[in-house]
């Protein structure tokens, strides 16, 4: 089959690299000129690390990438409010969870596709998706003539998607009323004490970092912000120091660490659950389909997971395009949709500035059950998946 990718973010390239393992042709399309990763940095858990040693590519990601062994909450004075056990998640379900810089997993599958002989054209900008005869839809670029493949894969993000437009019409990203500053402390000693990560609370605020290794560590600084749109304030870097600076350590450091130029300010959007994602012969996925929130966790992973996903839809309905389509859509709806309004419930807890409010929330989290958390996580996380614990590493 012959297959056109738009976009060559994570779940385009993923796509990309799990299509041509079935002996598809595959082109991918991206608008920028050249690779380009938006946040810091994301966590592998083991859902996400199951699509990743499928695509041959785990080793490659292991190399580059930190194996954190547990989750902290605290409040924000330091006081904990509950862990994660990471080891007791990866025995469930059979797989290693690790956090990685964005740039560097973007880095590890380009250069598996550049490997198996996928293209990716650069500076090529869908400018409209067409309908055609018998159900083969046309993509118009801005440069260079259209293309009619006999699949259109439709991963060019959450925002000014061609594809989405195409399929969904108007659905537009929808502000969540908080904002991040996001960015990453590299210093020439140890910041941290071990890799793990810290998820800090506040009212309205909140702080999360995780650790590469321990000189190394990405964070998201959090506020809540009902204003949409930007006003004129203090540089991204003293800002957060400002916000954070009574916050405890090592906050304070991991801040100081980091560059002032590469911190940026991002208000926070996701995009409303869609029952359709498919028109003709365009398909939706990744952000392009379901874009949670960062407090979901999933973003990539979900990305990964449409990518391992459609390739067995495709394979399991070769001669049927149209089923398989259909049979990815709703497996992957039902899942995205789920993980999406978890997301919004937990944001809305973070960032409420009611004191009673965050009051409960956190005696809540503390009185929690920390075995039947990381069991939810895992049957959230691992449905739709034949995960095995025969796999942990």
């Amino acid at each position: 089959m012959d297959i056109a990718i738009l976009g060559a973010g994570v779940a385009g390239t993923s796509a990309a690299l799990a299509l041509w393992q079935q002996g598809h042709r595959v082109r991918v399309y991206e608008r920028r000129s050249a690779p380009v990763t938006m946040g810091a940095g994301l966590v592998l858990w083991p859902n996400a690390s199951f699509v990743l040693s499928a695509l041959d590519v785990l080793s490659d990601i292991a190399a580059v990438s930190g194996r954190p062994q547990k989750m902290l909450r605290l409040d924000q004075v330091g006081n904990p409010l509950g862990q994660i056990d990471i080891r007791l998640l990866e025995q469930l379900m059979g797989y290693p969870t690790y956090s990685i810089l964005r740039r560097d997993l973007q880095s590890v599958l380009l250069k598996q596709l550049f490997l198996c002989g996928i293209e990716v054209v650069y500076g090529c900008s869908a400018r409209a998706i067409k309908p055609g005869p018998n159900g083969k839809s046309t993509v118009c670029f801005d440069i260079g003539p259209s293309i009619c493949p006999d699949l259109i894969i439709g991963a060019d993000g959450r925002k000014n998607s061609v594809a989405r437009q195409y399929v969904a019409g108007d659905s537009l990203p929808v502000y969540q009323g908080f904002v991040n500053w996001i960015g990453v402390a590299d210093a020439p000693s140890s910041i941290v004490d071990e890799v793990s990560i810290s998820d800090y609370w506040g009212s309205g605020e909140r702080f999360g970092l995780v650790a590469v290794n321990p000189r190394k560590v990405y964070w998201a600084a959090a506020q809540a912000d009902a204003n949409e749109y930007d006003t004129a304030e203090a540089a991204p870097k003293q800002l957060a120091q400002d916000l954070f600076c009574s916050w405890p350590a090592p906050i304070g450091n991991i801040i100081c660490h980091t560059d002032a130029s590469a911190i940026r300010k991002i208000r926070v959007y996701d995009l409303d659950p869609l029952s359709i994602w498919r028109r003709d012969n365009v398909l939706l996925i990744g952000d392009a389909a379901h874009a949670p929130l960062p407090t979901s966790g999933q973003g990539a992973c979900q990305a990964l997971e449409d990518a391992w996903q459609l390739a067995s839809c495709l394979a399991k309905h070769d001669a049927d395009l149209s089923t398989a389509l259909a049979t990815f859509t709703q497996v992957r709806s039902t899942k995205t949709a789920m993980i999406t309004e978890q997301a919004r419930v937990f944001a809305r807890a973070l960032f409420s500035t009611d004191p009673e409010a965050c009051r409960i929330r956190n005696e809540r989290a503390k009185a929690a059950d920390p075995n039947m958390s990381v069991r939810a996580m895992a049957d959230s996380w691992g449905a739709t998946l034949p995960l095995t614990s025969s796999k942990s590493t």
